[in-house]
């Protein structure tokens, strides 16, 4: 084998060392650097008037909800939580894996909301005029998935020219009864495992939880059937203490929050960073990613 002059090994060390330096330069940011690197302008407030405060004796869940998807469920639940309809009604399902449903579970409280028959509101017809940030990867439930308004949806151009929310990880939903009764939302449910996507365009969903989701997930499951607590567990179940729209509340009372925007250059980045995750502990980017596994980013405003 030949020897390499001192010299010529010197000139190839310094540039490999170029070349890493560049190399290292040139990589694609982490999901942090991403973050990190965010503008003011790539957060949103959420509007208020569609900002659900569920408060439990645990803590405080935060919803925002979809009125773009499905305004008369969002309007006839703003009607039941301005009459005060959920304060004191119980928690009455935690199915695990599944779904933390509550509301009018026991069907004790009735008024003209809670038994208004609303139409199916599970898809809305999709048009290019819509705002949809597309998710390049495939998906097993739709031709399409995405983002709009900030929440996740499959995308159906043809034949059915449809739009749906998805049911991802923290979504929220109105519990219905055999179709077509598609519920009046005097009973919600949250999704609190693995995303079941078999639901989707099979009931409404209503919004999703920016923040609180521990306090759902982890309350005991119910031991009958499809999670519902037994008449034994029934005096023990949660009870809501209130629920109330941030609009109706003073700015001292709210929980302000910023949720990264899904229409920005950034938030491309930050889809790439989580479809091909490189930080130190990857061993191989998976260069594939589900729009139910890519959370959003929520923080406190600032």
């Amino acid at each position: 084998m030949r020897r390499i002059a001192p010299a010529l090994c010197c000139l190839l060390f310094a540039a490999s060392a170029v070349a890493i330096g560049r190399s290292d330069r040139e990589a694609p940011p982490t999901t942090a650097q991403v973050l990190e690197a965010a503008q003011p302008s790539d957060w949103r407030r959420p509007d208020p008037a569609d900002t659900l405060y569920l408060d439990l004796p645990a803590g405080r869940v935060v919803i925002e909800l979809a009125p773009r998807f499905a305004p008369e469920h969002v309007a006839n639940i703003k009607a039941l939580v301005r009459d005060r309809f959920f304060d004191g009604l119980p928690v009455g399902r935690v199915q695990d894996n599944y779904v933390t449903q509550w509301g009018d579970i026991d069907e004790a409280r009735k008024n003209e909301a809670s038994t208004r028959k609303l139409p199916d509101e599970s898809i809305i017809a999709w048009n290019k005029a819509l705002p949809i940030v597309k998710l390049p990867d495939r998906d097993g439930y739709a031709p399409a998935t995405g983002w709009l308004d900030g929440f996740p949806v499959g995308i159906e151009r043809k034949p059915s020219g449809q739009v749906w929310l998805t049911h991802c990880y923290g979504m929220v939903g109105a519990g219905r009864d055999n179709w077509p009764d598609t519920g009046s939302g005097s009973e919600l449910y949250a999704v609190i495992g693995q995303a079941p996507r078999h639901l989707d365009r099979n009931i409404v969903l209503v919004g999703h939880v920016l923040r609180g989701m521990e306090l759902l997930a982890s309350l005991p499951r119910g031991s009958g059937a499809l999670g519902f607590y037994s008449d034994e567990e029934k005096p023990k179940r949660t009870l809501i203490s209130s629920a109330r729209l941030a609009s109706d509340l003073p700015e001292s009372a709210r929980t302000a929050l910023e949720v990264l925007r899904t229409d920005t250059p950034l938030f491309t980045q930050y889809v790439e960073a989580r479809r091909n995750r490189r930080e130190g502990w990857f061993v191989r980017p998976a260069g594939h990613i589900d729009v139910c596994n890519l959370p959003i980013p929520v923080r406190d405003a600032r």
